[in-house]
């Protein structure tokens, strides 16, 4: 069954899109308009301010990407945990074009509003989080070995995704994201 998205939900999609791929100062409401075929005055119907656009698009990024997060198998070994998030953060990446919305955002964090910066922050801690109990996990089991403490652990593993999709887009190749895999020899 086939949905149709409200106009409130186009606007949002598009702005975690054109944020992903030109971060917060490359979009205007016009750019919207266009996109979801709307007049500017209906987005700031939905919207009054940008910055009341990016930080609904920060949460309702994040609600889509933790959804995505638990749905990761919990019976799966630690390391096939990370090689399944870092899958779900290589999809991300789309053809190399783009970035993790928070890790764009993460790179204008000085021009953002406090709600916003607040927000990013929280998907960086919730990512981390889950990550940490990953590594602690594997460091339980023996399965992922590491002199770091999981929460270290974790904050390298989520930096160096966020690294490799910064790179990737640098070089438009995904092939970055592979090697933060490699290193951390997750299984394919």
């Amino acid at each position: 069954m086939e949905t149709t998205k409200t106009v409130r939900e186009q606007i949002i999609d598009h702005a975690i899109t054109l944020m992903m791929l030109r971060g917060y100062n490359g979009f205007s409401y016009r750019d919207l308009s266009e996109l979801v075929g709307v007049k500017t005055s209906s987005i700031h119907y939905y919207f009054p301010s940008k910055d009341d656009l990016v930080l609904e698009a920060v949460h309702a990024y994040t609600q889509e990407v933790q959804g995505a997060v638990q749905t990761i198998d919990a019976a799966l070994p630690a390391e096939g945990k990370l090689a399944k998030f870092a899958k779900m953060f290589g999809r991300t990446l789309g053809e190399g074009d783009q970035i993790c919305l928070c890790g764009m955002l993460a790179a204008d964090i000085e021009t953002l509003p406090e709600p916003v910066r607040l927000a990013v922050q929280g998907f960086f801690k919730a990512n981390e989080n889950w990550l940490a109990e990953v590594f602690a996990e594997g460091g339980r089991d023996g399965t992922l070995p590491t002199s770091a403490k999981p929460e270290q652990a974790a904050r390298a593993f989520f930096a160096a995704l966020q690294g490799a999709g910064l790179t990737s887009r640098l070089f438009r190749a995904k092939g970055r994201l592979e090697e933060v895999e490699a290193s951390f020899k997750l299984s394919k």
